[in-house]
């Protein structure tokens, strides 16, 4: 493994821990500022939202820039926004403080998948984006958690504090191991938003954002799914989350190594996967043993496909990535934002706490029609000789780069023509 992605795998543990350390800190917030629980809900709320502002928006503005510099000074954005909330005075200013750290999240992610997938061979490209999305898997079994333990025992400052030191150690890493690469010369604003004029990115934008939506549209509720319809104690719900969590984790890196395989047949299995598994919920969510397997399985099937979701809109926009892969990363987040909205709507109505199992379903069987769509057009278009996203071959040997350099794709693009 390149040096250079444990420092994308840190940062990324860093801001992944940011986005959900509040969760955790619920009473000590509200009692700290006399607001009530829904308005702690709200910091949630609003670092989902400047993810999605910040993602093209700051990845817009930064075209021009080395992808190191634009790395460097997202991490420098993201702990001013958290020094500003681990010394906010009032809830303002702490709200102000969680908007500005989560500006980076979408454009770190979206930079950061390119960069990972520079530092090795085409081949191995899929796992590298994965083994940076580790950072966000284990931000949710031990960043959240233990920004919790932290916040208990030393107050909700130290929390913040805590999260700053890991942001410094990945500024350090992230200036010291990745790669200092000059900007293409034809790089730009224009071209990244030219790439928004292929249809293939729209349809992978389209396959991550209603694919991934069951995660959500069904994890969000497991509370009550555990309690009232399992049958469980309420202390017993952070075990049960907590197998989420390792799902989470041993399937980001198995569909990095399946994406690295057959990248759109693991897109079909793993939207596949979500969608029978979300269904499951239906039948299971009234045995606790059956629910407690069944959440496992759902953690490791939606976050394997997280790296081949990933790679294809890197594929889809080839030449001109950064912009598209930071949409894409909003992409998720606005599937994070539908799924459990739907959901809601279908409790609301009456139609019972296992009602997200069908939501999920429904959502996963269109984000894999989308993708069904999206490859049957791409074999189309390669039949006819157009051009298609660039798809790496694997059925030649290649040299992987060593540690901490960048794959010289150029070198070895006779042995890795486009298609």
């Amino acid at each position: 493994m390149p040096l250079a992605l444990l420092a994308l795998i840190i940062s990324a543990f860093g801001i992944g821990t940011t986005e959900f350390v509040t969760m955790g800190l619920t009473p000590q917030l509200t009692a700290e500022f006399g607001v009530s629980v829904p308005a702690v809900g709200l910091l949630v709320s609003a670092y989902a939202f400047g993810v999605t502002v910040g993602a093209p928006v700051l990845t817009a503005l930064g075209a021009r820039l080395p992808r190191k510099t634009m790395l460097l000074g997202l991490m420098t954005l993201y702990l001013a926004g958290n020094v500003l909330s681990a010394l906010a005075p009032t809830y303002g200013v702490l709200m102000t403080g969680r908007i500005v750290a989560s500006l980076t999240h979408g454009a770190f992610f979206g930079i950061g998948a390119v960069v990972a997938a520079e530092l090795v061979a085409p081949d191995r490209k899929a796992r590298a984006i994965a083994l940076m999305f580790t950072g966000v898997t284990l931000a949710n079994v031990l960043g959240a958690p233990a920004g919790a333990f932290i916040g208990q025992q030393l107050g909700w400052r130290a929390a913040f504090w805590a999260i700053v030191a890991i942001g410094v150690i990945a500024f350090a890493g992230l200036a010291a191991l990745v790669p200092a690469r000059p900007r293409p010369a034809n790089a730009g604003l224009r071209k990244e938003i030219a790439a928004f004029a292929r249809p293939q990115v729209w349809l992978a934008l389209g396959m991550t954002a209603i694919g991934y939506a069951p995660v959500f549209a069904v994890y969000t509720y497991i509370e009550p799914i555990s309690t009232r319809v399992a049958g469980f104690d309420g202390g017993a719900v952070p075990f049960v989350m907590v197998l989420f969590g390792v799902g989470l984790v041993a399937g980001n890196l198995f569909g990095g190594r399946l994406a690295d395989r057959a990248l759109m047949p693991a897109i079909y299995g793993t939207l596949g996967g979500i969608t029978v598994v979300s269904l499951a919920f239906w039948f299971t969510a009234h045995s606790r043993v059956a629910l407690v397997v069944t959440v496992a399985l759902f953690g490791f099937i939606g976050f394997a496909s997280v790296p081949p979701l990933q790679t294809r809109m890197l594929n889809a926009a080839d030449g001109a990535p950064a912009l598209a892969s930071a949409a894409n990363i909003g992409a998720f987040n606005l599937g994070n934002a539908l799924g459990p909205f739907l959901s809601g709507l279908a409790i609301d109505a009456d139609l019972g706490y296992t009602s997200p199992s069908w939501i999920g379903g429904a959502l996963g069987a269109t984000g894999l029609a989308i993708a069904v769509l999206a490859g049957t057009l791409a074999r189309a278009a390669r039949r006819a000789g157009r051009p298609v996203p660039a798809t790496p071959r694997t059925d030649r040997t290649v040299e992987p780069s060593r540690a901490g350099e960048p794959y010289d794709s150029g070198h070895d693009r006779a042995r890795f023509p486009a298609g």
